[in-house]
């Protein structure tokens, strides 16, 4: 398998980037589009890239929120017949609160309703096609991290601290083992891993891909959390967009090798 970053932060030879991520995946016979970047930009560097965005088989949204889904509208026009999987838990409810104001952050409102008949919802362990799953989170507790990054869901008139129902890790078996890809791993980086590999007995986690939301926790955390990867055993990590430039050096330092950073046109074969 074959995967090229399409949005990310971090612009490259005269690629833009944007806050957001967009990664397009070819495996065995499928071509396979994670996110849509948070504006039209990824359509424009597919372009660029010589992605053929209207032969993509089909489309996964990783998670519900306005830098991974604004792209939505601009894919669907590209590509008349793909299916987009959303987890059940997505709804056009995400929040961030700053000194107690509520910031939207979801998917484009009305987007939902617009594009119904291309969306497919999904939940816990779900088979797309021979060797690629979708996953949702099992560990318990997320809403702990949700109150602690400030992100909130609104339900029915009343705030919840968001548990990231929303939010799916997308598989793909290979001779090397499970590469998974998590756009921002609010789930926890280390948890997705133990998820995965619960969720796939007797298979290994041998790449993690993705955003681990580090851009503002401390040095101590992240190094807490280069030594749970550690522990994991996973063999290969692909990481930026919300893991942030100082965090990404306390990774390497940690993880050396093992590490790489994700820039737009970056490719990665597996």
């Amino acid at each position: 398998m074959k995967a090229t970053v399409i949005v990310d932060n971090i612009e490259n030879k005269g690629l833009p980037g944007e806050w957001g991520l967009c990664i397009y995946i070819a495996y065995e016979d499928k071509k396979i589009l994670l996110d849509t970047g948070a504006s039209a930009l990824f359509a424009a560097n597919a372009k660029k890239l010589q992605i053929p965005l209207p032969d993509v088989d089909f489309a996964v949204l990783s998670h519900a929120h306005y830098d991974h889904a604004n792209g939505m509208g601009e894919f669907f026009e590209i590509n008349q017949r793909a299916k987009f999987y959303l987890q059940q838990g997505c709804a056009e409810n995400c929040y961030k609160k700053k000194w107690f104001l509520p910031i939207y952050i979801g998917i484009s409102r009305g987007f939902l309703t617009k594009y119904q008949d291309r969306i497919i919802y999904t939940s816990g362990n779900t088979d797309i096609c021979a060797g690629v799953r979708l996953l949702s989170h099992t560990t318990p507790n997320l809403q702990k991290i949700g109150k602690q990054e400030h992100m909130y869901q609104k339900r029915q008139g009343k705030w919840y601290p968001d548990d990231f129902s929303h939010e799916q890790s997308l598989i793909f078996e290979t001779a090397k083992g499970l590469v998974v890809f998590n756009s921002c791993s609010h789930g926890g980086a280390a948890n997705i891993i133990q998820e995965v590999e619960a969720a796939c007995p007797g298979q290994r986690v041998y790449a993690l891909i993705g955003g681990f939301h580090l851009y503002r926790k401390s040095e101590a955390e992240v190094r807490e959390l280069a030594k749970k990867l550690q522990d994991t055993g996973v063999s290969h990590i692909c990481t930026g967009h919300c893991t942030g430039e100082r965090a990404y050096g306390i990774l390497k330092e940690e993880l050396g090798e093992r590490l790489s950073q994700l820039h737009v046109g970056f490719e990665m074969e597996f």
